[in-house]
């Protein structure tokens, strides 16, 4: 099982995007969404740096807040949650 963190698409060039993924930027690619995405969604992406789901916006700022605040707490390794 993969834990993806919604990223937001920062730059779109054909099939390929730029997103921001908790604080880092990266390529992926848009090859496998099944629907238009435009800059300013959020997406998940799998291994292999394919974007595969576009995210509700209020879904994926909620994920990403209580990721943020489970970090916090020092517990960096995803197995203690």
């Amino acid at each position: 099982m993969c834990l993806a963190i919604p990223s937001r698409i920062l730059q779109i060039d054909g099939q390929m995007a730029v997103v921001d993924s908790a604080g880092q930027q990266r390529n992926i690619s848009l090859m496998l969404m099944h629907e238009k995405v435009a800059v300013g969604d959020y997406v998940l992406i799998q291994h292999g740096q394919f974007a595969y789901e576009r995210v509700d916006p209020e879904r994926a700022r909620e994920a990403l807040a209580l990721m943020e605040e489970i970090f916090a707490q020092g517990a960096a390794d995803v197995r203690a949650w």
